[in-house]
């Protein structure tokens, strides 16, 4: 019996073909693409919220208490300091008003910057302050933030 009739040749199979690719490097193209994209909104909402966060902390401040409320309003400052503007955690008086000055378009100055300088330090009983110096402070302090944070 002769079988070399029925033998035919071996066909070596195509080449696998790179395209389409599968769908997982589709995918993980669009996280690579998308990856900047989803970092810039993560990080936009992070200082959009600081800012929230301090913005309802200055409104919050109680405005039966002037002196209590600058007191606030000035740590409040400070903290955003801490964040953003490490040497100037330490300023106070004179210094801490001017750089909150240099740092801001509107400035603040008279009887309300030294309700912001001076609050740690006066008496909660002291007359010398009205609400209108509180409500300069709180409109100053809130358009710092927004500049700053």
């Amino acid at each position: 019996m002769d079988n070399l009739p029925e033998l035919r040749d071996i066909h070596i199979p195509d080449g696998v073909s790179a395209f389409p690719p599968a769908y997982g490097w589709w995918i993980l193209l669009f996280l690579l693409i998308s990856l900047p994209i989803i970092i810039r909104i993560i990080r936009s909402a992070q200082r959009k919220s600081r800012k929230f966060f301090a913005l309802n902390l200055i409104d919050k401040t109680d405005d039966n208490s002037i002196i209590k409320s600058a007191v606030k309003i000035s740590e409040i400052l400070k903290r955003i300091c801490i964040y953003k503007y490490p040497q100037a955690v330490n300023m106070f008086g004179k210094d801490w008003i001017e750089f909150l000055n240099t740092n801001a378009k509107n400035h603040i100055s008279g009887e309300t910057a030294e309700l912001l300088s001076n609050a740690p330090y006066i008496s909660e009983n002291s007359a010398k302050y009205t609400t209108q110096n509180l409500s300069e402070l709180k409109e100053f302090a809130k358009k710092w933030i927004g500049e700053n944070l």
